[in-house]
């Protein structure tokens, strides 16, 4: 992940382009459909670029992103993660040149979607529907529409311009050639309203390879791919997280009776697929790493804390689990298990994270489902919004959480044997434990699981935290 002070620098300057004029039912559609999705800050840096446009041009004057950081009394990295989320959703394509160390923008703005394709889209919708629930949605949705009026009992009586208008003779024509015949063109350009691009996802994340090892050509055609179908089967197993395997089934149930593959079948195929694997939810469009408000803007990454907060806070949970083990994917019990907390709890990513590792180390590198739902429920009450007031917590309910994790009746059952001393975070210090002086007794199995861990945060103290969450 590239540090955004490697992208943009407050002294750069910066241009917008407007790639046609914009409607007032335009910024209704952006305050309504696509602010739940990408928040107000987004929405309103939209808003205030195309206001920084004269009424009735297309562009700008030239600007600094001084000026961005004064209007929104926000920091430049704040201003650049925003940036990203527009250009991600489609509103906003971002060119830049250099020139004798002196680099500028050209910001286009691109028209949002019409509600038609926003509500047929396909993905932008089902995100929607999940953030706002079916109530909304379906009061959301009438707002943007209406009913046909009935004509049937009505005869158009319209003229047409032949019956309204008529021409000038020739001769008239003639007379006046001198004044009307040659009209400049000076080669401007008109303003006028682009067509909205819908938003289209790189196929290239797709294993299509593998997608047609497993398809017989004869039961399903090569050539009934096109474009159109490729790019709804990335953009599904985009949304839906459906492997190339999987894929395969849903294609074959969206057959029609005359052998084309339905995009509409695609769809509720999909969809029907991730409910059952996932307990009737649909998936929600969320941040892949800790948002930009929550992270520790000071770090400096001098000291190992500082590398490890880095790294936890530009990881996103999945990738962890993935690091963990050494690249393998991690179970679907354990995705759940963390999808559960994020969402159920509404824990920020860096703050699972943090879970994620002391619950691991804590439990012998298994996710207990139990225990971290107990732990995330507590945070969660708490209002545990940072990756460091994570780690101040479990340090200041660490005698809490060991009860919770073994219970008084199992501590009085293990009185009499060899007590193990817990392996903790490196960020873990307690003055409990360091007052203990009890012998710690580890099998080679759970020596061996617990140095992944420890690896894991020593790659990242040295790399000085430059990973990044998930590509």
């Amino acid at each position: 992940m590239k540090q955004y002070w490697n992208e943009v620098q407050p002294i750069d300057a910066f241009t917008i382009v407007m790639n046609g004029i914009l409607h007032d039912h335009d910024k209704k559609i952006i305050s309504l459909l696509y602010q739940p999705l990408i928040g107000p800050v987004c929405a309103s840096l939209y808003n205030t670029l195309v206001e920084m446009v004269d009424e009735g041009r297309t562009l700008s004057e030239e600007w600094n992103h001084y000026h961005l950081m004064n209007l929104f009394d926000l920091n430049l990295e704040e201003i650049y993660h925003a940036r990203l989320k527009l250009e991600g959703i489609g509103l906003l394509k971002t060119y830049s040149k250099t020139n004798d160390n002196q680099r500028s923008f050209i910001y286009e703005l691109q028209p949002p979607l019409s509600a038609e394709q926003f509500f047929t889209d396909g993905m932008l919708n089902i995100y929607l529907f999940q953030k706002l629930g079916q109530t909304h949605f379906l009061k959301l949705k009438k707002s943007f529409t209406e009913k046909n009026m009935d004509m049937v009992d009505f005869n158009e009586v319209t003229r047409g311009f032949q019956d309204v208008f008529t021409s000038l003779g020739a001769n008239t024509l003639a007379h006046s050639e001198g004044h009307t015949a040659s009209i400049p063109d000076d080669g401007g350009k008109y303003f006028h309203r682009q067509k909205s691009q819908p938003i289209t996802t790189d196929i290239s994340h797709f294993d299509f390879d593998l997608f047609f090892v497993g398809l017989s050509e004869v039961m399903v055609p090569r050539k009934l791919f096109t474009s159109a179908i490729k790019e709804a089967i990335a953009k599904l197993s985009f949304l839906y997280s459906i492997n190339a395997v999987d894929m395969k089934n849903i294609v074959l149930q969206s057959l029609t009776a005359d052998q084309k593959i339905s995009i509409d079948d695609l769809r509720k195929n999909a969809r029907d697929w991730y409910q059952m694997e996932n307990d009737a939810r649909l998936p929600q469009l969320v941040d892949k790493i800790q948002p930009m408000p929550h992270l520790e803007k000071e770090a400096r990454l001098e000291t190992k804390e500082d590398k490890l907060i880095s790294y936890l806070e530009t990881v996103s949970p999945r990738q962890l689990l993935i690091d963990l083990s050494d690249g393998g994917e991690p179970a679907k019990s354990d995705l759940q298990a963390v999808e559960d907390v994020m969402f159920q709890q509404k824990l920020l990513p860096g703050v699972t994270n943090v879970l994620i590792h002391y619950v691991m180390l804590k439990t012998d590198m298994k996710l207990s489902k139990s225990y971290l739902e107990k732990i995330a429920s507590h945070w969660s009450r708490k209002k545990v919004k940072t990756v460091k007031s994570a780690m101040d917590l479990a340090i200041n309910e660490h005698r809490q959480y060991q009860e919770w994790a073994s219970g008084k009746k199992e501590t009085s059952q293990r009185r009499n044997k060899p007590i193990r001393t817990e392996k903790l975070p490196d960020w873990f210090v307690s003055q409990d434990d360091s007052a203990q002086s009890t012998k710690q007794i580890q099998t080679e199995e759970m020596e061996e699981r617990r140095r992944r861990l420890e690896a894991i945060q020593r790659k990242y103290q040295n790399k000085g935290g430059e990973k990044g969450g998930e590509n």
